[in-house]
């Protein structure tokens, strides 16, 4: 784990450093809770009423999800 991302600024940074932990742990609830927080961080203050998101995650960001992803497909067998 990267945890140089503690002495990040940004909001955003902070939240994906809880969000590693928590899939490491592998708790689909807080992670999902997590990732809701990490995309609502990464868009607020942006646009307008009709504003569409159009970036791409960062890598790291996209890793994480794959992760939690994974993590699902195994609790619902």
């Amino acid at each position: 784990m990267d945890e140089s991302l503690l002495n990040k600024h940004r909001l955003a940074d902070r939240i994906l450093y809880a969000l590693k932990l928590a899939i490491e742990q592998q708790d689909i609830k807080v992670a999902d809770a997590l990732m809701q927080a990490l995309e609502l961080s990464m868009t607020r203050n942006t646009g307008g009423g009709e504003f569409v998101e159009r970036r791409d995650f960062p890598p790291e960001m996209e890793k994480e999800l794959s992760k939690l992803r994974q993590i699902k497909g195994k609790d619902k067998k």
